[in-house]
């Protein structure tokens, strides 16, 4: 439970959704044994329908873990899909690449080992779609590099950012208080038009003007 939403109303929600295919259920399990952080599969259907309504193909993850919101991206992006995986943990990386190969999607992403700022700073070009998923502390150093690499009408993605409800208390923590400052950033912005979902832990999607 994420804190934010009326418990019986997010365990009514999380039964809405449809039984997931053996390859997501597999890495959702595994996620809740390892306490490896992931969207979860509400969040992950929202990145699902958010790329293909946008029709985004080249998607940048800064932070990507055991490759689960990667997998619901490249089946969202289609065949001619680019994904940008980032982590600094080689063995995530080889659980990622399995778990999407057999999925047989591993063709439709590129896995780069390391901190995701400077794996973002290694990578040429616009994007359709960049996600944030990182160290809170680091989100605001990734939106301003994140900004001008997004094409117009692109979307940023940014999960975390109710952080438990603790946004909306006095910061003493540098997390909490990076993720204030990223969400005061998108809301002031000139170039996004941020709208912040409730669900989960809180998911910001802003679309570049």
């Amino acid at each position: 439970m994420s804190g934010i939403l009326n418990p019986d109303v997010e365990k009514y929600l999380d039964g809405c959704l449809p039984k997931r295919d053996p390859i997501l259920a597999e890495m959702e399990s595994y996620a809740r044994k390892h306490r490896v952080p992931i969207i979860g599969p509400a969040c992950g259907r929202l990145l699902y329908q958010l790329t293909q309504i946008s029709g985004a193909k080249r998607i940048f993850e800064m932070g990507s873990a055991i490759g689960y919101t990667a997998l619901w991206f490249a089946r969202a992006a289609g065949p001619a899909a680019e994904i940008f995986f980032t982590d600094s943990d080689p063995a995530n990386i080889q659980r990622a690449k399995n778990y999407l190969g057999r999925a047989s999607l591993a063709d439709r992403v590129r896995f780069l080992l390391g901190d995701a700022l400077d794996s973002f700073d290694s990578v040429a070009g616009e994007f359709d779609v960049i996600l944030i998923d990182i160290f809170k502390h680091q989100y605001p150093a990734a939106l301003e590099k994140a900004i001008p690499r997004l094409r117009r009408g692109g979307l940023l993605i940014a999960d975390n950012v109710l952080w438990s409800g603790n946004v909306a208390r006095r910061a003493k923590d540098k997390d909490t208080r990076a993720i204030q400052r990223f969400n005061r950033a998108i809301y002031s912005s000139p170039d996004l038009f941020p709208v912040i979902v409730p669900l989960r832990d809180g998911v910001a999607v802003c679309r570049k003007s």
